[in-house]
C-alpha cells in the first residue's frame, strides 16, 4: 500500500534478468505485460504469470514486448497467450511517443500509412521513430505492425467462428496467403490447425457477437466506472444495464459509408478482466474496437504505479480508473452541454442534442436506437437550430466550432496528438474555457495529466479558498501528481461524492 514502504514496478530497462525470472517464478501479476520470457528449450514465448512448468533461469530470455521474442525466433504459448497481456500505460516522453504509433498500429490506422506519415503524425522523423520504437519494444514498427497482425488473428481463430477469410482482413493481412505463409514461418502451424486445436469452449457462442476477454492489473473498481457511465447515460445511444455497459458505436470506413453497430462491456472479477462483446457487423473493425475499449475502461493502467505518486489521495480506492470516450467528438459535444450545469441537466440536453441530430439505428435492443450526431451534421448545423432545444448562443457557437474543425480535419481529437496543442487549439474557441479544455483532454484524449483549472471542487476538496490564492497553492501541490494528475482530480472529486459534480 502506498505509504507502506511500497514501491512501483519498474520499467523493463530496469530490470535484471535475475529479477524478470523471480517475477516469473512468483507468477506476479504487475509485471504482466511489462516483459515476455522466451524459452530456449521449447521455442516458446510466455507471459510472466503463466502457469506451465517453470523453466531453468539459463534456458530463459527477457523481452520488452511479443513483438521482440518473436523476431528472437520464439513462438507464442497457447496455454497463457501473450496476445491477452494488457498493456502498459506510461508518461516518459520517447515512450510516450514510441507507444504513440503502438496504438496507430493497433488501431489498424498503420495498414494504410507508411512509415514516414505514422511519424509525422506524432510529430517527429522517420529515423526518431525507428530509435525510440527499438529502445521501447525492440523491434521495428514494421516487425510490430507484423506480430500484432499475427497474435490479432490468432486471438480471432481462437475466440470467434469468423470464417478464415474474414479473420485475414480483419487482422490487416492483405490476403489469406499471406496470413498463411507467415503462420506457417513464424508459429510453424496453419491458422486452421489453430482453430482446431485452440478454440476455446463457447467460445462466440451468440451468432451475432465477437466476444473478447480484456485483462487488466487489479485492483479495478468496474462498480464505480459503471456508475460514472450510468449517470451520464444519453437514453438511445448507451445505457447501464445489471453489470454491463452497453451502447451504439460508429466506425469510419476507409472508403464508403460508416458501420453502425453495438457493443457491451461486462465484468469478471475472478478471471481479472472485462468481457466485450462486439456486433458481427463490426467485426472488420475489431482491432480499432479492442484498443478502443482498453482506453476507454483504462485497462492499461497499473493502479500501484499511480498510487505510488498519490500518496495520501488513493485511501482505499486503488481500483479507480480513468474514464475514457469511444467518440472524442461526442465527449467533446457532451463537455459543452455540461458546463455550468448539474450532471442531470446535461444529461437532459444531450438527450434532446441526440433526437434531433442523431441517426436512427436498428439494434437488437430495445433502449438502443440512435447513434450521436456526426461532426458533418452538427457542422451544417445554425446557431439558432441548436439554441432550439435549449441549448444557450455562445455553447451552440462553440459546438458547432468543434463541429466545423474535426470534420474538415483542422482540430484532432485523439489520443495521438499532444495535449497541450489541443488544449490551445480547444480553448482559441469562443466558448471553450481551460475547464473544458482540460476535461475534454482528460477524457477524449485519455491524458493521465490533466488539472482542470478553477475547479471549485478541487478547491474545496483541498480545504483551499475558491480564490487566484488558493488556485495556485493547489497547482503547486498538484505538482507533486505529476505525470498523473487526472487520477489525483478523480480521487478528489470522489472525497466530496455525493456533493461534488464535477461537470459543473
Amino acid at each position: 500500500m502506498p505509504g507502506q514502504g511500497y514501491t512501483a514496478p519498474m520499467n523493463f530497462a530496469q530490470l535484471s534478468p535475475a529479477a524478470c525470472y523471480q517475477a516469473m517464478k512468483s507468477h506476479d501479476l504487475r509485471f504482466d505485460g511489462r516483459f515476455f520470457v522466451g524459452v530456449a528449450t521449447t521455442g516458446i514465448y510466455c507471459r510472466p504469470i503463466c502457469r506451465v512448468r517453470l523453466p531453468r533461469q539459463e534456458n530463459c530470455s527477457f523481452h520488452p514486448s511479443a513483438a521482440a521474442a518473436e523476431a528472437a525466433g520464439f513462438r507464442p504459448c497457447l496455454r497463457c497467450r501473450p496476445e491477452l497481456a494488457p498493456g502498459f500505460a506510461v508518461s516518459e516522453a520517447s515512450a510516450t511517443l514510441a507507444r504513440a504509433a503502438a496504438r496507430m498500429i493497433e488501431d489498424g490506422i498503420g495498414d494504410s500509412v507508411d512509415l514516414a506519415q505514422v511519424a509525422a503524425r506524432i510529430g517527429v522523423t522517420g529515423r526518431h521513430l525507428r530509435r525510440i520504437f527499438a529502445e521501447e519494444f525492440g523491434v521495428t514498427p514494421i516487425q510490430f505492425a507484423q506480430t500484432h497482425r499475427l497474435l490479432l488473428a490468432k486471438r480471432l481463430l481462437t475466440d470467434t467462428r469468423l470464417p478464415v477469410t474474414e479473420v485475414a482482413f480483419a487482422s490487416g493481412f492483405s490476403s489469406v496467403r499471406r496470413m498463411h505463409a507467415l503462420f506457417a514461418q513464424r508459429y510453424r502451424f496453419s491458422p486452421g490447425h489453430l482453430r482446431k486445436e485452440g478454440r476455446l469452449p463457447g467460445a462466440d457462442a451468440d451468432g451475432n457477437a465477437l466476444t473478447f476477454v480484456l485483462p487488466y492489473r487489479p485492483p479495478y473498481d468496474f462498480p464505480r466506472l459503471l456508475g460514472f457511465f450510468g449517470t451520464r447515460a444519453i437514453p438511445g445511444v448507451e445505457s447501464v444495464t445489471g453489470e454491463a455497459y452497453r451502447r451504439i458505436v460508429r466506425i469510419e470506413g476507409d472508403a464508403g459509408p460508416a458501420q453502425h453497430g453495438w457493443l457491451d462491456v461486462s465484468w469478471l472479477p475472478r478471471r481479472h478482466a472485462l468481457q466485450l462483446r462486439i456486433s458481427s457487423e463490426l467485426a472488420a473493425a475489431t482491432p480499432r474496437l479492442l484498443a478502443r475499449t482498453r482506453r476507454v475502461f483504462d485497462v492499461a493502467a497499473d493502479p500501484q504505479e499511480i498510487g505510488a505518486v498519490l500518496v495520501g489521495l488513493v485511501n482505499g480506492a486503488e481500483g479507480l480508473r480513468l474514464p475514457g470516450a469511444y467518440d472524442p467528438f461526442e465527449l467533446s459535444m457532451r463537455a459543452i452541454l455540461g458546463q455550468q450545469v448539474t450532471v442531470k441537466a446535461a444529461r437532459t440536453l444531450a438527450t434532446r442534442f441526440v433526437a434531433a441530430f442523431g441517426e436512427a439505428v436498428v439494434t437488437p435492443f430495445a433502449d438502443l436506437t440512435r447513434a450521436f450526431p456526426t461532426p458533418a451534421r452538427v457542422a451544417g448545423a445554425t446557431r439558432d437550430d441548436i439554441g432550439r432545444l435549449g441549448i444557450g448562443g455562445q455553447r451552440a457557437e462553440a459546438m458547432i466550432a468543434i463541429a466545423r474543425g474535426v470534420d474538415c480535419g483542422e482540430l484532432r481529437l485523439d489520443d495521438l496528438q499532444d495535449p497541450a496543442r489541443t488544449i490551445d487549439a480547444l480553448g482559441a474557441i469562443r466558448g471553450i474555457g481551460q475547464w473544458t479544455a482540460h476535461y475534454i483532454a482528460m477524457r477524449a484524449l485519455a491524458w493521465p495529466d490533466a488539472w482542470p483549472p478553477r475547479d471549485v471542487a478541487l478547491l474545496k476538496a483541498l480545504d483551499l479558498p475558491n480564490t487566484a490564492l488558493g488556485q495556485r497553492a493547489a497547482d503547486a501541490r498538484a505538482e507533486g501528481w505529476r505525470p498523473w494528475r487526472s487520477y489525483a482530480v478523480l480521487h478528489l472529486w470522489r472525497t466530496l461524492e455525493p456533493l461534488a459534480d464535477e461537470e459543473n
